[in-house]
């Protein structure tokens, strides 16, 4: 897999050059740099220069992958948007917080509402902090409570067709297929117009800039012309095997499905939908690619191109079959691995690093980068040291949970599952990158095992909120407990 991945982006600096020899390669500045900060939402590996199918087209997203760093093994402290965007704006643990569902929002934790989220910070600090989309979670009034001028959804998830495109009939989020008829019909076509606005104003002081994605986010919907990048009868599906399942536990499972919105596999089945569900992604991350390249550009052709850090991320990994499941909310690779690029003053281009990294990491390394003070109360690590040498010692792994007892945790090479009711997993990416052989009984692993087990927090703070889809599946799934139909 890291070959794959050091392959495509070598490929993708060769054919792009990279960026225009008129920028220069480190900005010598008395200036403080600016941040313009993109998050794609439910975005998995499925980009070109990570590897994750072979025929996603997002050269956009690629040719940015090549004026920084790639972050090949980074991941998500929640495979949800509300804690997943929580923590990374507090840069605080669910576990820390008790934000680990749909809800609460950060102001509604006694731990979480103590830190100052990102944008806030950066704007005590004397920055112009604007931003538009989605952000933090699309609860009512979040983005305006934490964003300071807050520009709106745009739309958010729409527009919706008067009726269901697919034949689905769960959440009626659970859509996909070609709407509407045209881009600019798109919020995040509107949106990355607006960045595109913001980008040409001229500001005294420096700015942080946010800019959310919806896409490829349920409802999958974008124009016709996206979906004819990807034919139904050439498309590949996700590599899987029949018997992935066989060796997992039935809590491990069940907190995978249990009360959940989405469709099921043997629907997916039975109703002939895998290609459709993969095409419609495909479409939908293609679109989204597009609007990222135009709000690039806006920067490039602006004032402000050689003294901003750049930060692409997504907010959690997505499934479309592997493990016999579709969407988000799982402690495997598919759920908790998000593409995270850095670009920007003083990094050197067309580098991967392999190190476990987290998304609440971007915050203290945002601090560093714009040289403002360290906060001490931030859970993640600076990324700089990385950043300047991809070789450098680093001793932390990347924790992701889906409530109390629930974790996994990702090394450069291994992945360590633990359930609340003690069944385990763990896996080998050097020989099985596709976590299709659960090692956790294997001899020749203990002492790895032993490690990865001893990154398990100790205290866990208790659920906050309820009644969230979350929330449900981990109490449907304790329920279930000590009743193992295996």
């Amino acid at each position: 897999m890291k070959e794959k991945v050091i392959f495509v982006l070598l490929l993708v600096i060769t054919l792009s050059g990279c960026h225009s020899n008129k920028k220069k390669e480190v900005v010598e500045s008395l200036e403080k740099p600016n941040v313009l900060f993109i998050a794609v939402d439910d975005l998995n590996d499925w980009i070109g220069v990570l590897g994750g199918h072979p025929q996603a087209k997002t050269p956009n997203i690629d040719k940015l992958a090549a004026r920084g760093m790639l972050f090949s093994n980074a991941h998500c402290q929640a495979p949800v948007c509300n804690p997943s965007r929580a923590s990374m704006m507090t840069s605080l643990y669910p576990s820390s917080t008790g934000i680990y569902f749909l809800n609460p929002d950060i102001k509604d934790s006694p731990i979480a509402s103590k830190n100052i989220v990102m944008p806030k910070r950066f704007q005590a600090e004397g920055y112009t902090v604007f931003g538009g989309g989605k952000l933090l979670h699309n609860g009512e009034g979040i983005n305006e409570t934490h964003i300071p001028n807050y520009a709106g959804q745009f739309g958010g998830f729409g527009p919706m067709p008067k009726e269901k495109i697919s034949t689905y009939p769960g959440h009626p989020l659970w859509d996909w297929g070609a709407f509407p008829e045209t881009d600019n019909q798109m919020p995040d076509y509107k949106i990355a117009s607006w960045a595109e606005s913001k980008l040409k104003g001229n500001y005294e002081k420096p700015f942080w800039m946010g800019v959310g994605f919806y896409r490829p986010h349920v409802p999958q919907f974008a124009p016709q012309k996206w979906f004819d990048m990807y034919p139904l009868e050439t498309l590949q599906l996700p590599k899987t095997i029949s018997d992935d399942l066989d060796d997992i536990s039935s809590y491990g499972i069940d907190i995978t499905r249990e009360k959940h919105v989405s469709p099921t596999h043997e629907w997916v089945l039975e109703n002939d939908a895998w290609k459709p569900l993969v095409q419609s992604y495909l479409a939908c991350v293609s679109f989204v690619d597009e609007q990222v390249g135009r709000v690039i550009t806006a920067l490039d052709n602006g004032e402000y191109g050689d003294n901003t850090y750049i930060v692409l991320f997504s907010d959690h990994g997505f499934h479309l079959g592997e493990k016999e499941r579709f969407a988000k909310r799982s402690l495997w690779e598919d759920g908790t691995r998000v593409p995270l690029i850095i670009v920007g003053p003083g990094i050197e281009k067309g580098k991967i690093c392999h190190k476990p990294v987290q998304l609440l990491d971007v915050y203290p390394t945002l601090l560093e980068l714009t040289n403002l003070e360290p906060d001490l109360n931030l859970e993640g690590h600076s990324l700089v040291s990385l950043l300047k040498n991809t070789n450098t010692e680093w001793s932390h792994y990347a924790r992701t949970s889906f409530g109390p007892g629930n974790y996994s945790i990702t090394s450069e090479d291994y992945r360590f599952i633990q359930y609340k009711d003690g069944s385990e997993e763990f896996y080998d990416h050097n020989s099985d990158p596709e976590e299709w052989h659960n090692e956790i009984n294997n001899p020749k692993y203990i002492e790895v095992i032993g490690k990865h087990r001893s990154e398990i927090p100790k205290e866990q703070y208790e659920i906050l909120g309820e009644g969230s889809t979350g929330h449900l599946s981990y109490e449907a799934s304790d329920n279930n407990r000590g009743n193992d139909k295996r």
